[in-house]
């Protein structure tokens, strides 16, 4: 089913094994209804907040991944991150909307396979029942919550994999006509950086009121926390011999073989140190709930926020989850030492003042204004500009437009030949703004332009859009989050 599937363009369902491994990345900056917990529905299913606050983490990540680990929380929102996550989730639902109306089901056999296979869940080369429990826990998650995610996008698979249909020759051949035009183009690359601006303060003062909601806070939290540094024990023998004895089967070298007592002695000794720190810390925990601390333990505090948070992910995660009814939190460890947080206020997020938005007033002023201003110009010059000749171009050539990135070069290329103007403008996500003039236009006779697979992607990332718009005129969607 996969191997079948492997180029229809699948945007419509999010992977669950992404979850392993991968960071936590808060939501937090939008309210819910309440519909029992649920953001949205469609048709006869409900989206829950959960599955959105990981769809939106699963998303961070991958942009993230791109930017190198330096994408932020405000640049999230720049790419709309959050209407990216309710959007797959919803047209996910929809798929499994339509899987329910024919009767389409996940065997309990066919999801143990799916499993089986995952190497996150392999040790030495097969499958490992406690290990797969183990890297589940470590993740938050449950092994029912696990499955039950499975067995949607194994659904979802199935369905598209029912729906796909091969190549036909005159698909073929019309798909490589197109695929293999190439143009020759004069262009000029216009920039922001060409627009001066001097913002008044009435001008953005009139921005904020109108968009002031888009100017918020995030929701912030103040805690205090006590630590538990490190215990040395002097376990006898016996008790190392007791811990040998019990865990021998996890004491292993390299090569996967296991350790003898004398050779995992010092491995004992640490793993009974942090075990009696952890029981400490137990101890420091119930005193804490009970305002019993002793003399000289002071409790730190901070207040921390999504974006600006100095734990973990998943700690940061647990911490959010905290309210006035569950205030505190069990040890957790950090490095080598132990954490009990205690949850003193949670700050919802709030429209900002004027004067606390108005640096991102600016920022949204001056990015709108000069695109405005830069878009006058293109029109104003596009039928009679002098620029750059290039050689003939194809859609792939993306890196062979000076002054642009490979990514600004594809979009360019794509725009330009999803266009029927000879002449005109073209404006970038990245605010630039390329006009341009086709001199002269040809047919390549290079057939790897456009291979069978390249036919059957994109035959599947039209039958994916049309299938998604043929849906929701069948399956009511009602959204309950506000701010997307």
């Amino acid at each position: 089913m996969q191997r079948h599937r492997k180029y229809l363009v699948v945007t419509i369902w999010i992977s669950t094994i992404a979850f392993i491994g991968a960071g936590f990345v808060g939501w937090g900056q939008y309210s819910y209804g309440d519909k029992a917990g649920s953001v949205a529905k469609v048709g006869e299913i409900s989206i829950t907040s959960a599955e959105l606050q990981q769809s939106y983490s699963n998303l961070f990540n991958q942009y993230n991944q791109l930017f190198q680990g330096k994408l932020d929380e405000k640049q999230a929102q720049q790419f709309g991150l959050q209407r990216q996550a309710l959007r797959q989730l919803v047209n996910q639902a929809l798929i499994l909307n339509l899987a329910k109306s024919y009767g389409l089901i996940i065997s309990d056999k066919e999801l143990l396979t799916i499993i089986k296979s995952q190497p996150a869940f392999a040790k030495e080369g097969n499958f490992d029942k406690t290990l797969y429990a183990e890297v589940l826990k470590q993740n938050h998650l449950t092994i029912k919550e696990y499955e039950e995610s499975m067995r949607k996008e194994l659904l979802i698979q199935k369905t598209l994999y029912l729906l796909a249909s091969g190549n036909k020759a005159i698909e073929e051949k019309a798909i490589m006509g197109a695929l293999g035009v190439s143009d020759k183009i004069s262009y000029k690359v216009l920039t922001p950086a060409m627009i001066s601006l001097v913002p008044n303060e009435a001008e953005l003062k009139t921005l904020w009121e109108k968009r002031s909601g888009e100017f918020k806070t995030s929701p912030s939290y103040d805690i205090s926390y006590v630590t538990q540094t490190p215990i040395s024990v002097s376990p006898t023998a016996n008790e190392i011999n007791d811990y040998y004895e019990m865990n021998r089967q996890m004491l292993k070298d390299a090569t996967g073989k296991i350790l003898t007592l004398s050779e995992a002695q010092t491995t004992i000794i640490t793993a009974l140190n942090d075990k009696a720190t952890e029981k400490e810390a137990l101890r420091l925990y119930i005193d804490y709930k009970k305002g019993a601390l002793q003399s000289g333990v002071v409790p730190k505090k901070t207040t921390i926020t999504i974006s600006s948070s100095t734990f973990s992910p998943e700690l940061t995660k647990e911490i959010m989850s905290l309210n006035d009814q569950k205030p505190f939190l069990k040890p957790r460890k950090i490095g080598n030492d132990y954490i009990i947080v205690k949850l003193e206020k949670s700050n919802p997020e709030r429209v900002k003042t004027y004067e606390e938005a108005k640096t991102d007033v600016i920022a949204l002023y001056t990015a709108e204004a000069k695109k405005t201003k830069l878009q006058e110009l293109a029109q104003n010059s596009y039928k009679t500009f002098s620029g750059t000749s290039s050689d003939f171009l194809t859609r792939n050539d993306g890196a062979k437009i000076a002054g642009l990135s490979t990514p600004e070069g594809s979009e360019f290329l794509t725009k330009l030949f999803a266009s029927k103007q000879k002449q005109g403008f073209i404006t970038l996500e990245s605010g630039n703004v390329i006009i341009y003039n086709v001199l002269e236009q040809k047919l390549l006779q290079d057939k790897t332009l456009a291979d069978g697979n390249a036919v059957l992607k994109l035959k599947g990332s039209l039958l994916d859009q049309g299938l998604i718009k043929a849906l929701e005129s069948k399956y009511p969607v009602e959204i309950y989050v506000e701010g997307i």
